[in-house]
């Protein structure tokens, strides 16, 4: 399916340029970018771009003033967020919001997805206080990757809740779930949680076209993988397994999480410059 043929939000089209002006991204690793890393500048560990930089690249090109910030911490907790970035993020006064939070929570054992949407339907209502343009993303179709299909069910019960909330506060819905280009390991980083430098850009392609807001960005594929025994596959796993999927377990059984103790990237509205690579 190209561009033309996708499916568009009932979002009322704005002249160009957009109107907005001040950007703030809340959510966890998605919206940090994670998976997505900007080159390393000396033993300083790389920031990552993500696709919330790149939409705002892409905002900040078209017009003036424009400026944005990103209070996403990775592996954070729907509550988590809600009690450090929500509240921020209304302090800086923005006229556009992205709000992506859950996942973490639907993936763990025995939570509730009705719960949990319950906890994001109190943040939206607060966001949506602002009279700023909200966009609120569903969650992946992971019906494709055999380590993480067995949530998927989950995954759509939280999403359906989801919409029900986006309709009720006029929130744009930025589907993750229809977005069937990225369904390929090709576009997801060696974690398998987390999309590659790829991934964020078709995502970034995704939110803006839920805006509407008209751009350069070309779709990109993945490099042709050759062929895999399944000897080699199953190599594969058992390295995965041992250099991600058990220490994520082992910090979910310790209570800890990849963000503790990080703070921010972008906590204050700045403004935004493209990075030199097209990538």
């Amino acid at each position: 399916m190209d561009d033309d043929e996708r499916p568009r939000t009932p979002y009322a089209p704005h002249a160009d340029p957009h109107p907005w002006r001040r950007f703030v991204a809340v959510g966890d690793s998605f919206t940090e970018g994670i998976g997505d890393p900007l080159p390393s500048s000396g033993s300083e560990e790389p920031g990552h771009r993500g696709w919330a930089d790149r939409v705002a690249e892409v905002l900040a090109a078209q017009t003036d003033d424009f400026a944005y910030a990103n209070l996403a911490v990775r592996g954070k907790l729907i509550r988590q967020i809600a009690a450090d970035q929500v509240d921020h993020a209304l302090e800086l006064r923005p006229d556009l919001i992205t709000f992506c939070a859950g996942g973490n929570d639907v993936l763990r054992p025995g939570t509730d997805p009705d719960a949990i949407a319950d906890i994001f339907a109190e943040q939206v209502r607060k966001l949506s206080s602002a009279g700023a343009a909200l966009v609120v993303f569903t969650g992946f179709d992971v019906g494709w990757n055999p380590v993480f299909r067995p949530l998927r069910g989950k995954i759509a019960i939280y999403n359906e809740n989801m919409r029900a909330v986006a309709e009720e506060y006029d929130a744009i819905v930025a589907d993750m779930w229809a977005l069937k280009s990225i369904q390929a390991p090709g576009f997801w980083s060696p974690d398998r949680l987390h999309m590659n430098a790829l991934g964020h850009h078709e995502v970034a392609r995704m939110a803006l076209r839920a805006l509407n807001v008209p751009n350069e960005l070309q779709p990109m594929q993945p490099e042709h993988a050759p062929g895999r025994s399944w000897r080699d596959a199953r190599k594969d796993d058992l390295v995965w397994a041992r250099e991600y999927f058990v220490p994520w377990v082992l910090r979910r059984l310790h209570h800890e999480s990849s963000g503790d103790g990080r703070t921010s990237k972008r906590p204050d509205p700045t403004p935004m410059r493209r990075p030199d690579d097209n990538a």
